[in-house]
Order: structure tokens, then sequence, then C-alpha cells
């Protein structure tokens, strides 16, 4: 199975050389690894031509800068890149990834995920739990079920060209798992034998938590997430810091895109959706009444320690409210 790669980054000289250092790590090297700067004003472009020249996989492309947009986030600039670099591949690939380089990957990742690809034809989009540092502590991101976050997607070449491009923007790196789910790909994060990789930045929080709260709400919104699952998601959030922040402002992004009638994904998608939803409450319903003594801990292998660039691995077991199957 032929993998390339590729890390698009704006600005990111404080977190690029730990990525890259977990690259270098990789039990398995990609075919093609292609590190995208996307008009970077700090020392990000040098670190990866220094990284390009000790690695002969390793290709490095530039984008000219861009007018600095009010919410670059919003406007899917990281997608547009990484489109563009899948147009510059020189390689032929099975699968292609796309990684943030905000990350700390374990040994085992690509390993993994390429075994995980191999074992399964239907797995279309795949990627790795991650944890942050919280507290000096490692927690687990929440990721709910079939979801895989934008910072670690891999996409089988046969699911990428049936769903790509995407007809809906924000909120892209859940409509093309819904897009994958609706043409029979199987779509799942999945734990790595040596640990989480560490989003060294918790995801939404480059420009501040309650801006990244709101865009998180926005997207839910573009991606046909309904009013009842959106105000389910706000009550989960309740229980995770920032908490009535993070709750309200998610809250408060779906109700003012919904106000505005920002586009939004299609019928289709939004009844495929609903569909989905309905049935993941009735598990959920179903699963408290069977266990309603249950304990709700969240068991984190993180395959390394509190402290960001170390490599303990032994696991952490935090008491905490459960995410992995909160609404999104």
């Amino acid at each position: 199975m032929r993998l390339a790669v590729i890390a698009c980054f704006l600005n990111e000289e404080a977190y690029l050389p730990t990525f890259l250092e977990s690259l270098a790590a990789q039990e398995r090297d990609p075919d093609r690894m292609l590190l995208v700067d996307d008009g970077s004003a700090d020392a990000s472009l040098e670190i990866a031509r220094e990284y390009e020249r000790r690695h002969a996989s390793v290709r490095v492309l530039s984008r000219p800068r861009r007018p600095r947009e009010r919410d670059r986030l919003a406007m899917a600039a990281e997608l547009d890149a990484f489109c563009w670099a899948v147009e510059q591949l020189d390689v032929g690939w099975d699968v292609v990834a796309k990684l943030d380089a905000d990350l700390r990957l374990t040994p085992a990742t690509f390993a993994e995920l390429e075994r995980l690809f191999e074992d399964d034809p239907g797995l279309g989009v795949a990627g790795a739990l991650q944890s942050i540092v919280a507290g000096g502590l490692l927690v687990r991101e929440r990721c709910p079920p079939g979801h895989v976050r934008g910072s670690t997607k891999f996409y089988r070449r046969a699911c990428f060209e049936q769903i790509y491009p995407l007809a809906v923007r924000l909120g892209w790196d859940t409509t093309d798992e819904i897009q994958a789910r609706m043409r029979g790909w199987r779509t799942q994060s999945f734990p790595m034998p040596d640990g989480d990789p560490v989003h060294l930045r918790a995801t939404a929080t480059q420009d501040g938590a309650a801006r990244g709260y709101r865009r998180i709400g926005r997207a839910a919104y573009a991606y046909g997430a309904g009013l009842g699952w959106t105000l389910l998601g706000t009550a989960s959030r309740l229980t995770e810091p920032p908490r009535v922040l993070g709750a309200l402002n998610y809250l408060w992004g779906w109700v003012a895109a919904a106000l505005r009638s920002e586009p939004r994904a299609d019928s289709d998608q939004r009844a495929f959706l609903a569909r989905e939803h309905r049935q993941r409450w009735r598990e959920r319903v179903h699963s408290r009444l069977e266990h309603p003594q249950r304990p709700n801990l969240r068991i984190i292998n993180n395959g390394a320690s509190s402290s960001p660039g170390s490599g303990s691995s032994a696991a952490n077991i935090a008491r905490s409210r459960g995410h992995r199957n909160d609404p999104k």
C-alpha cells in the first residue's frame, strides 16, 4: 500500500520541530511526504526546508501569502492547501493523509493506520484518537463515533475521489465523513498501540476558545446538525472545560448561522445525518438503561507523559465525564 502524507502549516515555528521529530521516528516511512507552507511569516518554511534536506522522501512546497482574513479557519484555508497539495503529488498513492503540524505523533501511527486499511477494504476515512495536555495531564479529546479529526485524516483513494471536492467548506471535516458513509464507506478513529498522538494545541483554539467554539457551532449548522442534536451537544459541553463559555458559544454559533442563513449541506445529507443521530441517541439511551451504575472512566493510554516532547508510555486513568460518545 502506497502512503502519501501532507502537512500544511502557517506560522507553526513553535510546534513544527516537535512534529517533524515525530515524523522522523515513524516505524513506517511515507512514500511521499509533502510539507506545505501556506504563507508563513515566521521561520516555519526554513525549518521545513532543513528537514527536507535530510529526508529523501520529503518535498517542501510554498504557497504565497494571502491578505489577512477575519477568520481564516472558517474559510477552510487548510482544506484549500491540502487539496492543492494532493494535485502536486508526484508518486502513485493508495492512501493520502492530511496532518496538522501541531501534533506529536507516536511512532506506530503510520504503520497502524496502514494495517487498518489493509485489513478492512470498507474503511474509507480513518485517523488516530488524540490527547491534549490540560492541567498538566493528558486528556483524550472528544471524538464522537465515526468521526475523524481534521488533524489526522487518512483517506483511501477510492473514497477520496468519490467525496471530493466538497460542497460545504465550514465543517468540511465532518461533511467528508458523512459523504463517505452515504456512499457505503466506514469512517472511524482508532487508538494507536503505542498511545495517543498529542495535539499540542487544543482543537479550534488557535485564535481563542470563545471564537473556536462559535466556529464549531457554525460548522454543526453547515454540515446539517439539527437544533435538537445541537442542544444535546451544548449540554455535553457543560461537563468539560471551558464549560459555560464553550457551551454557550457553541450554541450561539449554530443559532447565529441559522439566523444568517449561512450555506448548509443539502437536504440529502441533512436527512442522512438526522437518521444517524436518532440511531446514536437510541443506542445511548439503551446503554444507559442496561448499565445505570457503570463507572464513567476515561482511560488514556497516552504513549507520553504530560510534558510535551517526552516519551513515557504509562497509561493515565482520569475520572471524568466521558466524551467519546457525546454529541459533536
